[in-house]
């Protein structure tokens, strides 16, 4: 199979290195010339992504930002194969899937919508590895719900990347949930550690600290797009979290017990809950 892949971050890079280490052929586009001549030293890209090798590709994979991956293609589609599987790998889903999916009507081409829940803390081609993805959930957002034909043929043609479980969706039901579990904790871990009590914090933290902080490593150009692309259920969260928390502050303020064991057990009840 030849595969294109976008990008040679964590995740493109990542991708190009479990497609190469399974035999297949990988062509890469990189803005960086540097970083696409490493991962060709490295064994991971075996040529550039090109007007050339475009129409060659059996599968391209979007894995840039999400208004460059859109841009990509707008601007390459009449390039791509008819029978191309094309499948972005962005984290935000109504504004890709709303410029991609008129392209493939308009080429003939497949695009599907994708988002591999996977990641670092680090990003760059030097941290990504093969196995990133390896038992982790991919949602995917076809342009038919429930074609399974498609489906499967998305499956396989990841089959690489050996991804432990597939969901599927819609993208604004994406867009919802990944405002929730992902961008949230950003802002969240981002926010906290800003904290001028964080600068004296070794030799005081442990697990939840570590866990808390974990993301706040970010690469701020990237997350700041994703949360304007989904400006509307990120706000939606982090106004229901701010009133969470007036809730603690003013219970702790006015030292209630009663009303903070209340909120405290709400809490715990929740996770137990929602862990099912």
């Amino acid at each position: 199979m030849n595969v294109g892949i976008l990008g040679l971050g964590l995740i493109g890079g990542s991708l190009a290195r479990a497609y190469a280490l399974e035999g297949h052929t990988v062509y890469a586009a990189e803005k960086d010339e540097s970083m696409l001549s490493f991962a060709m030293l490295a064994g991971a890209v075996h040529g550039k992504l090109d007007e050339n090798t475009i129409p060659q590709c059996d599968l391209i994979l979007l894995a840039i930002y999400p208004e460059g991956s859109a841009g990509w293609l707008e601007k390459h589609a009449p390039l791509v194969s008819r029978d191309a599987l094309v499948m972005d790998c962005c984290g935000v889903k109504r504004e890709i899937c709303s410029r991609c999916f008129p392209l493939s009507e308009q080429y003939g081409f497949t695009f599907v919508g994708g988002h591999p829940m996977a990641g670092s803390q680090f990003s760059g081609f030097k941290y990504s590895r093969a196995n990133l993805f390896e038992n982790q959930p991919m949602v995917m957002v076809p342009p038919v719900f429930d074609d399974i034909q498609l489906l499967d043929r998305a499956k396989e043609a990841l089959k690489p990347c050996r991804f432990g479980s597939f969901s599927v969706t819609t993208a604004e039901k994406h867009d919802k949930m990944i405002a929730f579990t992902s961008q949230m904790p950003h802002i969240l871990s981002n926010g906290f550690i800003k904290s001028p009590t964080a600068l004296e914090h070794k030799g005081f933290s442990a697990g939840s600290y570590r866990d808390l902080t974990r993301v706040a490593w970010l690469n701020p150009q990237m997350w700041a797009e994703l949360f304007l692309e989904n400006q509307d259920f990120v706000l939606e969260e982090l106004d229901f979290y701010i009133q969470s928390l007036s809730a603690y502050r003013e219970a702790i303020a006015k030292s209630d017990m009663n009303t903070l064991i209340t909120l405290l057990e709400e809490g715990k009840r929740r996770k137990e809950e929602v862990d099912g």
